[in-house]
């Protein structure tokens, strides 16, 4: 009964066996087929990709993918007669040949019982995958117009794989074309789209390697490393770009914004010297110089930047106000040393000073409340200065107006 029992299994084993075999030969000659059923190949090879007795067969893996890749060129053919073929279909298909090809080529090229490697479908894959080589630009440029940019960053990364690949292209001695860095430029910047800045990171300095939109790619580069916090990297790469594009401002005033923001002023100026002899007439980066001055109490220097920046643009509330504040300061400062002096006549002189100050900061702040008379801050600041120099209309007409 056992025998019995060992034989029946047996002829079900090799039956199994042979449906497969045949499931995919069939699953080839439908996908050969003029109006071919892609769906039906599908199905037969989808068992014979996990059956023990066919899963280790090149050819079932090639013919996976040759299947996606005579859907795909159904398609195609569609687009060459001037046809609208159906774009989901025709790339969804593109993208699955490289998977299966990868895993035919590897069966593929391993030895037989006598040890000698006979590879029976690397020659075919590579055909394929030439002559389909570029349409993974287009198919990554269809899903960034869909913005599915996970599949759109994947067909850039399945061109640049196959450009390495040793089966993969047929000419590798030819130079990297036009196509390969555009390929690696869309790659880098739609993983900046996948909120993996690590992958985006990686892109991106691998398209570094290229001088195709080389003055974009530093600047992703330096927000992805500001997306992370690294300080470090992010001025590196600032710095790199400033080297390679001296005439971006990107890089020139994030640069001089890392400076002031580590308090490294005497960087932050150089640096903003260098942007105000490419732009002498920017009366922004003369308010941001006067700024640095007066965060080091060089108030001389501060005064004379804000000064140049209204002689640009006399108009300029930010310069307009910040010069106010230098004087308003220095007017607080000097009542507070006043403030600390037991002899009278000393006192009264140096109140006197302090109120001179406070008659130089009133008509920047008097000009920027007629600029902007809804801005509270300042409107405190000139109602203080009407409050320290007595001037009791004025004080109760700006009270009244930030009571409105």
């Amino acid at each position: 009964m056992k025998r019995v029992v060992l034989t029946i299994a047996l002829c079900v084993a090799v039956s199994a066996s042979f449906a497969q075999k045949k499931a995919v030969s069939e699953a080839q000659s439908i996908a050969k087929s003029t109006n071919a059923n892609f769906n039906e190949a599908r199905e037969l090879i989808k068992g014979a990709l996990t059956n023990e007795e066919t899963k280790n067969d090149a050819k079932t893996w090639f013919v996976a993918g040759f299947v996606e890749d005579q859907q795909f060129s159904a398609e195609r053919m569609k687009q060459m007669l001037g046809q609208q073929p159906n774009e989901s279909v025709m790339y969804g298909a593109l993208t699955n040949i490289l998977q299966y090809f990868d895993k035919a080529n590897e069966l593929d090229q391993l030895p037989d019982a006598k040890g000698k490697v006979k590879a029976k479908y690397t020659k075919d894959i590579k055909g394929i995958l030439t002559a389909d080589h570029v349409y993974y630009i287009n198919a990554g440029g269809y899903y960034l117009g869909e913005r599915n940019y996970a599949k759109a960053y994947d067909c850039f990364e399945q061109y640049l794989a196959i450009e390495e690949l040793p089966y993969g292209k047929a000419n590798k001695t030819a130079p990297r074309d036009s196509n390969y860095m555009i390929a690696q430029f869309y790659a880098a910047v739609t993983a900046t789209q996948l909120d993996d800045h690590q992958k985006a990171i990686a892109a991106l300095e691998r398209a570094k390697s290229t001088n195709y939109n080389l003055n974009e790619v530093y600047q992703y580069l330096t927000e992805e490393y500001n997306q992370l916090k690294d300080t470090v990297n992010a001025e590196k790469t600032l710095e790199e770009g400033l080297k390679k594009f001296p005439e971006e401002k990107f890089f020139l005033l994030s640069l001089i914004n890392t400076y002031i923001y580590s308090d490294r002023n005497d960087k932050a100026i150089t640096y903003l010297n260098t942007a105000i002899a490419q732009e002498p007439n920017n009366p922004q980066l003369y308010d941001v110089l006067g700024r640095v001055y007066e965060s080091v109490k060089d108030y001389d220097k501060a005064e004379e930047s804000f000064n140049k920046a209204l002689s640009i643009d006399p108009n300029y509330t930010e310069s307009l106000s910040n010069l106010g504040r230098v004087y308003y300061n220095q007017a607080i400062n000097k009542q507070n040393e006043a403030n600390m002096l037991n002899d009278n006549k000393q006192y009264q002189e140096e109140v006197a000073k302090a109120k001179d100050i406070f008659r130089k900061a009133l008509p920047y702040f008097e000009k920027v409340n007629k600029l902007k008379p809804d801005d509270r801050e300042y409107l405190i600041a000139l109602r203080n200065i009407y409050y320290n120099l007595n001037m009791n209309d004025e004080f109760n007409a700006i009270e009244a107006q930030m009571n409105q």
